[in-house]
């Protein structure tokens, strides 16, 4: 059985759903200290004017050490209008606008408090959009899983049975391999190369959130961020 897991992110981006079309459990790991400077609260769209930042404002206090599951959003700012009128803007002449814009207007009228059920909301409907609501998706902080990077990892898996952890590539960096051997895991690393496809103003720009592609493509995206091979493993 093969399992991903990753940190949430806000309107992912392909690499991200690719993870998870190749998994058969994925993992969302919210329990694990909130990185400033990461995706948890923002993405990158394509406009009129160029590559645009989506960012979620957020409550922090970093002497905190606040887990992801732990922060809020600042409602103080009214990003939901700004967000939603932003994707409306840029894609109102994508080809597929009419087809999900209603997903971002549903969403955004609701009155968000924690981050990460904000992520965890757009990270399961735009599977669901994808064609990957098969896949079994569970928060880490539900799962009481020890602590220590690499351990935890191995637990999470062996929660699940699973043989094969199906790894980002900047798992190299820091995946202790014969930890996971000795547990009977076999760690794959993802190799994302990412797809060209077709968008609109002006020339290509890769690593966008999946809602570029989503607009442009409809429903061809997973045949195209998957490369054609969309779900079951990493065979």
């Amino acid at each position: 059985m093969v399992i991903g897991i990753l940190q949430p992110g806000y309107l992912p981006w392909l690499g991200f759903f690719e993870q998870l079309a190749r998994s058969e459990v994925f993992v969302i790991l919210d329990d694990v200290q909130y990185d400033k400077h990461g995706w948890r609260n923002r993405n990158r769209i394509k406009t009129a004017n160029g590559v645009q930042w989506l960012t979620v404002p957020v409550l922090l206090n970093f002497s905190q050490k606040p887990l992801i599951y732990e922060v809020k959003i600042d409602n103080k700012i009214n990003w939901r209008k700004k967000h939603l009128e932003t994707l409306k803007q840029s894609y109102a002449k994508a080809p597929f606008y009419r087809d999900y814009i209603e997903l971002f207007q549903e969403a955004y009228s609701r009155p968000w408090e924690y981050l990460v059920d904000l992520d965890m909301h757009f990270i399961e409907i735009l599977a669901a959009r994808l064609g990957l609501d098969d896949i079994k998706i569970v928060r880490s902080s539900n799962l009481g899983v020890g602590v220590g990077r690499i351990d935890r990892l191995v637990e999470i898996c062996q929660a699940f049975q699973a043989d094969i952890f199906y790894e980002g590539a900047s798992g190299r960096n820091y995946i202790d391999q014969e930890r996971f051997a000795r547990a009977g895991i076999e760690v794959e690393y993802q190799d994302y190369r990412h797809p060209g496809y077709r968008q609109l103003h002006g020339d290509f720009i890769p690593n966008l959130s999946v809602v570029d592609l989503l607009f442009n493509h409809g429903p061809e995206s997973l045949s195209i961020l998957t490369g054609g091979q969309e779900s079951g493993g990493t065979s």
